[in-house]
């Protein structure tokens, strides 16, 4: 018998110490004798994961500048070092209704497990019962009267059965759904990180908006200084008129361009708003600034990502939770091992009750299946089958989550390069515009060579925003990817799960 049996035993009988309900006595032997077996079913070894030494990216000049553990210091956020950010992402845990509904969803998993420990116990229930009976006046064969007879028979009584778990089947059953609980627990912490990554890149992307909505309204100055030019130029016979109309489209089309970035922004807000379980009506973001550049993430190797991913983690504990219901199917080709009992009191009153009239029988039942057509070979094959395809789902979503972290380390170095080459075309387009515009004042050159400059300096700066907003995005992908800071260690504990509740039956 194991620690498992014991408990059981334990939590059921103790408080049956002292009752004078001597029955129970050789019941309790009877399950210690049925109790002392084995588990069956094959024990849980965690399957290989396809190995990978290191990612190929990190080979191309990432620098691992902090150790695997930064972010175990604190919320992944951290690292952007911005006080609005932090605010919103802090909320998502409490708020967000994916995460609500993911967290009932793992209470929800922690009560199934105790439901099945509950066929650990014995199911007693108790009544009570009053019999009356009559018998009518008759006579007899020398003819005396007899007269009418009543009794009434009282009857309280608790009637148990139990199903011995001989084999584990419920211990597997147990394990499975403990297993269970920890892909949900790991679930939640998906859902918390993926609903955070979501809410990073909308705001970074709406800090984008406010970026663009600057450099745009930054433009309209600048351009309205070139139609004051033309303006000047044509006041004095220089130009035609056509350059000022072709100055004030300038300033209409970047109007225009400034008043659609709105659009974007609002959007942003509202999925925010929603992103931290809040209508939109309620949230009010004030404006600020894309930063410069990206914080310094640090990068794991390929194997401590095993660890690190919430996905990874409840991938590999639903193959756990497989690998016990073969535990389980196996353990229906043994017999079934069943008690039953009575015990209670009979007598003319129903109350007080006497040991005199105590009353009591126990029965034991094992039950073997001889014949079924098949039914549990092809239930072990199916639960086999089941564990065979978690495995390969786990393998599958380690894959993933490698080629998830290479694709935004690739990313980044390249995003990384485009935005150095991208500033340097920003600088040399401005430098045109200002020399194009001094020699159109100087009446050598055409307003249509100022207008093209002042084009190609505004696409320069929008497309160094663009990547600038493209790099930060990536880096949100990457924290996500490498688990935003979350670790397998964090899940609840199995054994911990798997503990048989202490129960006191209402005797």
């Amino acid at each position: 018998m194991d620690e498992l049996d014991l408990l059981a035993l334990r939590s059921f009988f103790h408080p049956l110490r002292g009752t004078g309900l001597r029955p129970l006595a050789p019941l309790a032997a009877l399950a210690a004798v049925s109790l002392c077996a084995c588990t069956v079913g094959p024990d849980y070894i965690r399957p290989p994961a396809p190995p990978s030494a290191e990612f190929k990216e990190a080979k191309k000049g990432w620098k691992i500048a902090t150790p695997a553990d930064e972010f175990d210091r604190g919320p992944w956020w951290s690292v952007y070092n911005d006080p609005q950010l932090s605010s919103l992402l802090s909320q998502v845990e409490i708020s967000n209704q994916t995460v609500v509904a993911a967290a009932a969803s793992y209470e929800q998993a922690r009560a199934i497990i105790r439901e099945t420990q509950a066929g650990y116990f014995p199911t007693v229930t108790n009544g009570w019962s009053g019999t009356g009976t009559y018998s009518s006046a008759g006579t007899s064969s020398t003819s005396t009267t007899v007269l009418n007879r009543s009794s009434v028979l009282y009857n309280p009584v608790a009637n148990m059965t139990w199903n011995i778990d001989v084999w584990g089947k419920i211990r597997r059953q147990v394990e499975s759904n403990a297993a269970a609980t920890q892909v949900s627990a790991a679930d939640l912490q998906n859902a918390k990180l993926s609903a955070q990554a979501t809410l990073a890149t909308a705001y970074f992307n709406l800090r984008a908006s406010d970026s663009l909505e600057k450099l745009l309204a930054d433009t309209v100055v600048e351009f309205k200084k070139t139609l004051e030019i033309t303006r000047n130029q044509y006041k004095s016979g220089v130009v035609s008129q056509a350059d000022v109309i072709t100055a004030e489209t300038q300033v209409l089309t970047t109007e225009a361009q400034l008043i659609n970035v709105g659009v974007a922004r609002a959007q942003f807000e509202h999925a925010i708003a929603v992103l931290i379980g809040r209508p939109p009506s309620d949230l009010s973001l004030r404006k600020g600034l894309l930063a410069r550049r990206i914080p310094t993430i640090p990068v794991t190797v390929p194997s401590a990502l095993l660890e690190r991913r919430p996905d990874i983690a409840a991938a590999e504990r639903l193959v756990q939770e497989q690998n016990a219901l073969i535990g389980v199917a196996v353990a229906a080709f043994y017999p079934t091992v069943n008690l039953t009992g009575m015990f209670g009191f009979a007598g003319g009153t129903p109350l007080p009750i006497s040991a005199a009239n105590e009353v009591w029988s126990l029965a034991g039942t094992l039950t073997q299946t001889i014949f079924d057509g098949g039914l549990l070979s092809a239930q072990l094959a199916s639960a086999k089958a089941v564990y065979e395809q978690s495995v390969a789902s786990y393998r599958q979503t380690t894959l993933t989550a490698f080629q998830q972290v290479e694709d935004e380390l690739a990313a980044i170095r390249i995003l990384t390069l485009e935005a150095a080459k991208q500033d340097q075309a920003v600088r040399a387009a401005r430098q045109a515009v200002e020399i194009n515009l001094n020699q159109y004042k100087a009446g050598t050159i055409s307003f249509t060579t100022v207008v093209q400059a002042e084009a190609i300096l505004l696409s320069d700066e929008e497309t160094a925003l663009t990547i600038r907003q493209e790099l930060f995005i990536a880096s949100v992908a990457l924290i996500e990817a490498l688990g935003g800071g979350w670790d397998a260690s964090l899940l609840p504990d199995l054994e911990g799960l798997s503990k048989v509740p202490t129960i006191t039956p209402p005797l």
